[in-house]
């Protein structure tokens, strides 16, 4: 089972660049989408009828937004976190017979970390959110979530600490929540890795130098690892300042 996660920053941009070739290229059995910046009815999206869609807007327009395209038709579908119902659009959660499977896109605690508290906060929840569902059935959890988490997960550690997205707060909070029983799937195939980045600035040069940061993941619940089949970065697509990040999934082993 082949599952896929891309921030593509906009939706009806980056399906002017080449985004249905990748789509169709991969066939992924569950592909999602965080950035969408969409509200209902703006796009009509040509994937044919091998999938169910399910959409989560914003209700501020043109901003955040996530959406799930899946060949298996869950058993219930949930959008945001405590209630059925979530303002920025972050969260869907599909429910299968064997997992529970979640796509976010994390907040951003802004450059002027302005936001940051609100983030930490909305951690807290999420991590509450993932456990309460972990105690049910495996999960697993995908999308932009908005931080480095070591040092290798990043070209330059040194000077962007203290910086959104690296501040010792968040990466404690992805600490936080691995230890409640996650695991980090890129890193879990390939603990060492350097150079691998999911985003990169628009600032003249930055990608093609990889002066990047990872920042876009999958996670999965730790007792799914022996099912596990490899996980990857699509850094070669381009469409969006994000790229593609690739989870196969074998049979899964409760």
């Amino acid at each position: 089972m082949k599952m896929i996660s891309w921030n593509v920053n906009g939706l009806r941009s980056c399906v002017n660049k080449g985004f249905y070739d990748y789509f169709r290229e991969e066939d992924a059995d569950i592909f999602c989408m965080q950035e969408t910046k969409l509200q209902e009815g703006q796009i009509e999206v040509e994937i044919g009828d091998g999938y169910h869609q399910y959409w989560n807007y914003a209700e501020k327009k043109g901003y955040s937004g996530t959406a799930i395209f899946t060949k298996m038709k869950p058993l219930s579908v949930r959008y945001g976190l405590e209630e059925d119902h979530e303002p920025e659009g972050r969260v869907i959660t599909l429910e299968f017979e064997d997992f529970y499977f979640v796509t976010v896109y994390t907040p951003n605690a802004k450059r002027d970390l302005s936001r940051l508290d609100y983030r930490l906060e909305w951690e807290e929840r999420f991590r509450k959110y993932l456990v309460e569902l972990d105690a049910q059935k495996p999960v697993i959890v995908c999308g932009d979530m908005n931080v480095a988490h070591q040092e290798i997960d990043l070209k330059n550690a040194k000077s962007n600490r203290n910086n959104s997205g690296f501040t010792p707060e968040e990466r404690e909070k992805m600490t936080r929540l691995l230890a409640a029983g996650f695991v980090d799937t890129y890193r879990h195939f390939y603990p060492d890795q350097t150079d691998a980045y999911t985003w990169w600035s628009f600032m003249p040069k930055v990608r093609e130098r990889n002066i990047g940061w990872r920042i876009d993941y999958f996670l999965a619940s730790a007792r799914l690892a022996p099912s596990l089949v490899n996980a990857g970065i699509d850094a070669h697509v381009m469409g969006s300042d994000h790229c593609p990040v690739v989870l196969e999934v074998g049979e899964l082993r409760k």
